[in-house]
Order: structure tokens, then C-alpha cells, then sequence
């Protein structure tokens, strides 16, 4: 009885619904085929509009640039060169979760190649049989085929039998299911000098946006010429600010608000860049395809948009959506963007 009751309680506090294992399976049965449906004819999955290259370039540049980071996939090539500067004989052997078609990897794998280093293999791990061979096929074309092994697996069940040196997550944790599997799964085999190399989404699950925040999107949002709230991925026009969940169908952003929370309790943070919150919500594919980015109207709301965001932040009002993170299986000393935002500090407390 006892133990009934704590398990109940333990479904509480971790917010998992209390369902039959056949609902579970089916539910995720469907979900795991809507993916497939999602991304099986998607040969551009990076492609955002004008105005978040304004606000990269504007914004997120600088905060990479004092950790030698320029962008999101160069982060990943950045430390593959380190890992093979601190052991140069040793072949590296890495694995890339939820790769897609295999772009980062496969420009990862040239730009090694170019800088003298041919000694590595990336294991491609993706559910999608389609996406990994066009992977494949880009791999051949770039003449780093023997570099990129497509793999099909399904990573909410990955049993890994290798070591690996570096672990490679770009904007795929969002649609794993079993975060807790996984990160055992990686804890356990990363090599104790390797790192775990995380760009992601760390915003409320379905990427829906807290209530604070949602505040602060709905006054900006009055603030939009009807022709800038047009939903480009929904085709619909918001007059007012639609909260959507994006889960509702596919894994996207499924338990996003547990990836931080997990990592914190599995990992030591080397490195944590946490940014952006509210102006998401105006530069994302949904929304940022109305702005222009040549339009100084357009570029100065986007400021004051990431201005509040970035007041918030560091007040602890909102907790940052994104990442890039550094991850170590042994005791290392973090550096950080702002001494404020620690990783425990950017978690938000779902009893709020």
C-alpha cells in the first residue's frame, strides 16, 4: 500500500500522467510515426528566417565569440579539434544522436579531414531511414564516407556496446521520450576525458511558453502590424498570440523542460551559454518570415525585444529556452556566459 502510494506521489512531482503501458505504446506509436511522416521528405531542416540571422549575428555571436565559438555547428567541430589536440593518437570515435540528414556531420567530418585529421569515425544515429540515406549520399559526395556511418536506431532505446569520446546532441534532445534512459545511456559510456556536446531547446515542453513569459510575448505581440502575425508553419493568422503545443502530434519539444533539470542532476556543466526566451516567439519559422530584416522598424523592435528578454533573464523572471552546453562525466570547472546564469539558476521550477 505504501509503496502504491509513493509511486503515485513520485508521478506527481515528475508530471507523469498515470497511464496504462498499452496507452503509453500506442500513444507513442503514433507519435513516432507522425515524426517519420514530419521529416521524411524534409531535405532543409535549418533554414530560418531573415530576421534571426539579424538577431544571431546581432546578438548571439558576441556571446559565443569569447569562448572561441562562432555558431552552433562550428561548437561541434570546435570541440572535436580539442579532443584531438589532448590525444592525437587516438582514433576518435564519436556518435551523433537524432543527426537527421547528417549535414553537421558530414560538414564536421570535412572540416577534420581538411585540418589534417582522418583518424575518427561518426556514428549517425537517426529513426529515419530516408534522412539517413540522403546522409549517406551527401557523406559519398563530400568524400567523407568512410568518416560517417549511418545508423538507424531509436535513441529513446539506445543500448550503446562502444566507449565514445564525444557525444554529439544538435537540436535533437527535444524529441526523446526517454531522457532518463539516454543520459544513463551516455553517462555510462563516454570516455571519463570525452565530452557530451549539447546544442538544444530547454523551454517548456511542446515549446509552449510559461505564463510569465506568455505576458510579456502577448504585450509585444499588440504591438505587430496585423500583415507581421501571420503563423507560416500553421497557416493561420493570430490575431491574438496563440500559445500552440507543438507535441501534440510528433516529439517535438516533448519533455523539453526536463533536459536541463537532467543534465544538471547526470552531468558536470564545462560549459553553459543559456539565451533567448520571449523573442523566439518573433523570430522562429512560425512568425520571423514577416519581418524584414533590411527594415529598421523590424530590427529595432527585435532589440527591444531581446533587451527584455535578456533583463529577465538575469532577474530571474524568465529562465532561458536554449543552449549550448558542454558536458563531463568527471569534476571540471564551468565557464559561463554571466556569472549569474549557472545552469541551476536557468532551471525553471515547474511549481511556480
Amino acid at each position: 500500500m505504501i509503496r502504491r502510494i509513493l509511486r503515485k506521489v513520485w508521478r506527481k512531482l515528475r508530471r507523469i500522467p498515470t497511464r496504462s503501458a498499452a496507452a503509453s505504446q500506442d500513444d507513442y506509436a503514433s507519435k513516432y510515426e507522425k515524426e517519420l511522416s514530419i521529416f521524411n521528405d524534409r531535405i532543409n531542416i535549418h533554414e530560418l528566417p531573415l530576421i534571426f540571422q539579424y538577431w544571431s549575428h546581432t546578438y548571439l555571436g558576441p556571446k559565443f565569440t569569447p569562448f572561441g565559438i562562432t555558431d552552433p555547428d562550428q561548437f561541434f567541430f570546435l570541440y572535436a579539434q580539442k579532443f584531438h589536440a589532448r590525444f592525437p593518437e587516438l582514433p576518435m570515435r564519436m556518435v551523433s544522436i537524432g543527426c537527421g540528414n547528417c549535414d553537421m556531420e558530414v560538414g564536421m567530418a570535412k572540416w577534420l579531414v581538411e585540418s589534417g585529421v582522418s583518424n575518427f569515425t561518426i556514428e549517425c544515429l537517426d529513426i529515419n531511414t530516408n534522412m539517413l540515406e540522403r546522409g549517406r549520399e551527401l557523406a559519398a559526395s563530400s568524400g567523407v564516407a568512410q568518416q560517417i556511418i549511418p545508423m538507424k536506431s531509436d535513441f529513446n532505446h539506445w543500448q550503446p556496446q562502444e566507449t565514445y569520446d564525444l557525444v554529439l546532441a544538435s537540436q535533437c534532445l527535444h524529441h526523446i521520450v526517454e531522457l532518463e534512459q539516454l543520459f544513463s545511456a551516455v553517462k555510462n559510456h563516454l570516455n571519463p576525458e570525452g565530452y557530451f556536446l549539447v546544442s538544444d531547446m530547454i523551454g517548456r515542453n511542446g515549446h509552449l511558453r510559461w505564463p510569465e513569459a506568455r505576458k510579456v510575448v502577448d504585450a509585444f505581440w499588440q504591438e505587430l502590424p496585423d500583415n507581421y502575425r501571420y503563423n507560416h508553419a500553421l497557416r493561420r493568422h493570430e490575431l491574438q498570440f496563440i500559445n500552440h503545443d507543438c507535441s501534440t502530434e510528433g516529439f517535438e519539444g516533448v519533455r523539453a523542460q526536463d533536459i536541463l533539470p537532467l543534465l544538471v542532476e547526470n552531468f558536470r556543466f564545462e560549459l553553459f551559454i543559456p539565451f533567448a526566451n520571449v523573442v523566439y516567439s518573433f523570430i522562429d519559422r512560425a512568425i520571423g518570415h514577416n519581418f524584414d530584416a533590411t527594415r529598421e522598424w523590424d530590427k529595432n523592435f527585435i532589440d527591444r525585444v531581446h533587451a527584455r528578454d535578456e533583463a529577465g533573464m538575469l532577474s530571474g523572471e524568465l529562465k532561458p529556452t536554449q543552449m549550448l552546453a558542454v558536458l563531463r562525466v568527471c569534476d571540471i570547472e564551468t565557464q559561463l556566459w554571466h556569472p549569474k546564469l549557472t545552469p541551476e539558476f536557468c532551471v525553471r521550477r515547474t511549481d511556480r
